[in-house]
């Protein structure tokens, strides 16, 4: 049986992934699969790993520095499935301008052959 623990590592190997502009390490995390979805904010939706692959490639390429910290809301597993909901604090350095974002996501995870894999990011900024 799975516990909260496992899918709050493989939830905080995406973000230092993230982080670490790792695109490797970000594909460990996704599942390869064409009914991976993401949503990055502002962005429309992007289907398979292939798009989204290619969307993270473009966000680190012009990233030069980012921090994120996370403030988990809820966490919660049904057989096959789970989801994450939480709080991204992110802050990024561009054109040597420091800029603070946060963002509302939900991340679902999907059991797959023996191992726990993104299949859905979806983050919104929060307006204040």
């Amino acid at each position: 049986m799975t516990n909260n623990s496992e899918i709050l590592a493989v939830n905080d190997a995406f973000y230092r992934a993230f982080e670490k502009k790792d695109i490797e390490a970000m594909g460990a995390v996704w599942s390869q699969g064409t009914g991976s979805l993401c949503v990055h904010p502002g962005w429309d939706i992007l289907r398979g790993w292939k798009a989204i692959s290619t969307s993270w490639q473009k966000i680190f390429k012009n990233t030069p520095y980012i921090e994120i910290n996370t403030e988990i809301i809820t966490v919660e597993i049904r057989d096959h499935l789970a989801y994450i909901v939480l709080v991204e604090n992110v802050m990024q350095v561009i054109n040597g301008r420091k800029i603070e974002a946060r963002s509302l996501a939900t991340n679902i995870f999907e059991f797959l052959g023996g191992k726990w894999y993104l299949i859905h990011h979806h983050a919104s900024p929060i307006m204040r």
